[in-house]
């Protein structure tokens, strides 16, 4: 079963707010295995799938201010 995680992202890290199998990415909306989860924004809260999608997102200052296509 897939449960979606709440974590609190750090700098470093992240602690697990609930437990759960995946995050979301803030870009693409795609499941982010907790395992894989590679890329996040301390200062945005967000995670991200791929390095590509963080710098946008965080150059944008958050993934809220990307131009949805």
């Amino acid at each position: 079963m897939s449960l979606l995680a709440e974590l609190h992202y750090d700098a470093s890290d992240f602690d697990v707010i609930r437990p759960g199998t995946h995050v979301v990415c803030a870009v693409s909306g795609a499941p982010i295995p907790l395992d894989q989860l590679k890329y996040w924004s301390a200062e945005f809260q967000e995670a991200y799938r791929s390095a590509a999608e963080a710098t946008a997102a965080i150059l944008a200052g958050g993934a809220k201010n990307l131009k949805k296509d």
